[in-house]
């Protein structure tokens, strides 16, 4: 815990000067400045993933990349130094005495979660060893031949080994899930706002879609899985589009800037690519307005985001997406064969589908839609899904009364909804685990109702509402209680819980050292470099930096 806490005193500085140059930066180009403190570093958490993948092509990720960051970090904070004391003082002034002690308790909450817990059964899997190969060698081409997970090439894993100090602490810390659960939960205590004043705007309920999100992880928190990152970027995406609806604000530059940060969480986890639906406000206007020096800006942040992301994926695995075979474009001698590739897809989309196997992939909607509802939910998530099953519906009678009635001044809150609707049927028709969507789940149930009760204005019904909230968070209080009860005595308030231990037997390749389970799949961290299976592969030179490609 306490090795948790240390490691996000160094997140949040490196971000917070990053985000603070970054401030500086829009403040002079787009003549905006960002407001909020958690918005300030988040940007700083988008510009270090960045830096960890760019710095990856050059190395392994560890002492000299963060002794790199650290030096641009002094220099940002030298140079921007009145600004940053501004932010800082005006964040201070920001919380009152008894929020910033709820702060505080959060923080060490947080800190708790993360330092104990599940750790997925894919971060034993793949999860830790493809951290470790950023770590030792930075990126490796054909590593995708390997074992084909490790071509899955979220940025959140380039990330994870910027933050991992295992250089210094001898062990591989994961507690980046952790941080982004405290930035939303920073973004989500503005509710308190709405109970001072009693009024509810859209973004408050996608504030508690956002807290309800955060009790479901607190015992998976640790894992350094990509999951949990993006659904936290894509609440957080969603909550600030509508405080900007809500604040009425005219500029689109923080539209467009949160579009970028959808571009981020596009190379967390692909599956989050929809959001960008959101483009549609801020290009259109841009374009109607004929902007061109701001378009090519902003497609420069994008692009700065996303090319990094494409390379690393080209140099694992040999294609542009992976798995996507149906992009191809590069003839390389690393290139993973197209017909795996299909393979691993159909596996993913089978199990989150409860099918558990590729041959039943074509079985009708109407057909396992019902047993994945039966077999893989639990009771509330049930409620949940079935809850979206009505709310989809309803907003599209809604979004056709808006263009038949020719409501205008609500169609960016559609925009909002609509995005989330193509989202969630997105999930729910490609790989439907409630992990890999739980966010678009909730919003589009929150947002929903909140929408309905602010649309009826009626103050029964937003009593009845604070009343439900005010029942749940003395349940929630209680569950979550009897969680720390159980697992309060763990030996972790110093270090972190580690990656599982598995028996692994060697194997040779070209005179260097493999491993791979004795039973099972799954590998750990501690001996690397492993790998679920043997494959028949050979290295691409000398060294395990030069990479692997089938025989």
């Amino acid at each position: 815990m306490l090795a948790v806490l240390l490691n996000w005193i160094y997140i949040f500085v490196t971000t917070f000067c990053l985000g603070g140059g970054f401030a500086v930066l829009c403040g002079k180009l787009f003549r905006y400045r960002i407001k909020r403190m958690d918005s300030l570093l988040m940007a700083g958490v988008i510009i270090a993933t960045v830096y960890a993948q760019i710095f990856s092509f050059a190395g392994g990720v560890g002492l000299t990349a963060n002794l790199l960051l650290t030096a641009v970090c002094a220099v940002a904070a030298f140079l921007c130094r009145r600004e940053m004391a501004e932010y800082i003082a005006r964040g201070w002034k920001a919380y009152g005495i008894s929020k910033k002690i709820l702060l505080l308790a959060l923080i060490l909450l947080w800190a708790f979660f993360t330092s104990r817990g599940y750790i997925h059964y894919d971060s034993d899997l793949y999860h830790g060893q493809s951290i470790r190969w950023i770590e030792e060698y930075g990126v490796v081409p054909g590593l995708g031949n390997l074992h084909e997970r490790f071509a899955y090439n979220s940025s959140f894993f380039a990330l994870s080994a910027l933050y991992s100090m295992k250089f210094l602490t001898g062990e591989s810390l994961h507690a980046c899930n952790g941080y982004f659960a405290l930035l939303l939960t920073l973004t989500a205590l503005d509710i308190t706002r709405s109970w001072k004043e009693k009024c509810f705007t859209l973004s408050d309920f996608a504030r508690v879609g956002a807290i309800y999100y955060l009790t479901t992880i607190t015992n998976e928190v640790i894992s350094p899985a990509s999951d949990y990152s993006v659904m936290c970027v894509v609440f957080f995406i969603v909550i600030k589009w509508l405080d900007l609806l809500a604040e009425e604000e005219k500029d689109i530059a923080p539209y467009s800037l949160l579009c970028v940060a959808g571009v981020y969480a596009l190379t967390l986890k692909l599956t989050a690519g929809l959001i960008l639906l959101l483009l549609i406000k801020p290009a259109s206007r841009l374009i109607r307005e004929k902007r061109g020096k701001e378009i090519c800006l902003y497609l420069a942040m994008g692009l700065a985001v996303a090319v990094p992301w494409f390379a690393r994926t080209v140099v694992i695995s040999g294609w542009l997406v992976y798995p996507l075979p149906q992009l191809d474009l590069f003839d390389l001698d690393w290139k993973m064969d197209a017909a795996a590739i299909e393979v691993d897809a159909a596996q993913i989309s089978a199990w989150g589908r409860a099918l558990y196997n590729v041959a039943l992939l074509d079985t009708p909607a109407t057909q396992w839609i019902p047993n994945w509802f039966a077999t893989t939910l639990s009771a509330m998530e049930k409620i949940l899904i079935l809850g979206s099953a009505l709310c989809i519906p309803l907003l599209l009678v809604n979004i056709c009364y808006v263009f038949v009635k020719r409501r205008w001044k609500d169609l960016d809150v559609l925009l909002v909804l609509g995005t989330l609707i193509c989202c969630y049927l997105f999930w729910q028709f490609s790989a439907p685990l409630m992990r890999y969507g739980y966010a678009y789940v909730l919003l589009t149930d929150f947002l929903t109702v909140g929408w309905l009760l602010l649309c009826l204005n009626r103050k029964r019904l937003q009593q009845l509402a604070y009343f439900s909230l005010l029942l749940y968070g003395v349940y929630k209080v209680f569950a979550l209680g009897g969680y720390i009860r159980g697992c309060w005595l763990q030996d972790y308030y110093i270090w972190q819980a580690d990656y599982g231990t598995y028996e692994l037997e060697s194997y040779e390749i070209e005179g260097y050292t493999f491993y791979k389970p004795v039973s099972g799949d799954r590998t750990g961290y501690d001996l690397f470099p492993a790998a679920p299976t043997q494959p028949d592969l050979e290295l691409r030179g000398e060294g395990l930096e030069d990479g692997f490609r089938k025989k």
